[in-house]
């Protein structure tokens, strides 16, 4: 049976993952950033580029960059769907020139994307180190659910009951005041 990796070793390996994902998102034609919520893609075109002079075409699971009349920059399926109407392209000058600025809304706004393209090399998403977020970024039905786990950690931290617990005491005490007749001093919940 093969031995678990040393943290050395762990460390070691890691820091070959990263520098191969950095080398092969560096041949990218684009650059790319993501939150949980969306990808914004920057491509570099040249400084003489007009709007009008783009091709850029973005759909629920696909996306295209390119200059018209010419092969595209980027073109290909994205790694998961869009909101297309939320999904926007603009023309930004910068210190280097141009740069077509892509920002894509995610449908699932609860997963990292390993790739832009599904033919482009992925990156490891579990080494992913998310931003600090606020409870009034989630949803309402995420936001009760992670609240309630909050509760329930600082519950058992305290060596209380957590609002499960809670719910099977309170109806065992119902019980208990309608059935007084019977005995339950040895009655054991789990």
């Amino acid at each position: 049976m093969p031995s678990s990796p040393t943290p050395s070793e762990r460390e070691r390996d890691d820091a070959e993952l990263k520098a191969k994902e950095a080398t092969e998102q560096a041949a990218l034609p684009y650059r790319w950033t993501q939150t949980i919520k969306d990808v914004d893609v920057t491509v570099a075109v040249p400084a003489n580029i007009k709007g009008r002079d783009l091709d850029v075409v973005i759909k629920k699971t696909r996306l295209k960059a390119g200059l018209k009349g010419q092969p595209p920059i980027m073109e290909g399926d994205l790694a998961k769907p869009i909101l297309v109407d939320e999904s926007t392209w603009t023309l930004e000058t910068t210190t280097a020139g141009k740069e077509i600025s892509v920002h894509l809304d995610k449908v699932n706004k609860m997963e990292w994307w390993p790739n832009v393209l599904t033919h482009h090399p992925a990156i490891d998403t579990s080494k992913i180190t998310p931003e600090n977020s606020s409870l009034s970024d989630l949803d309402g039905e995420t936001r009760t659910m992670v609240e309630k786990m909050m509760f329930d950690q600082r519950q058992k931290e305290a060596g209380k009951p957590t609002s499960d617990e809670q719910k099977k005491l309170d109806l065992l005490k119902k019980f208990q005041a309608e059935h007084p007749e019977m005995d339950f001093s040895n009655a054991k919940i789990s």
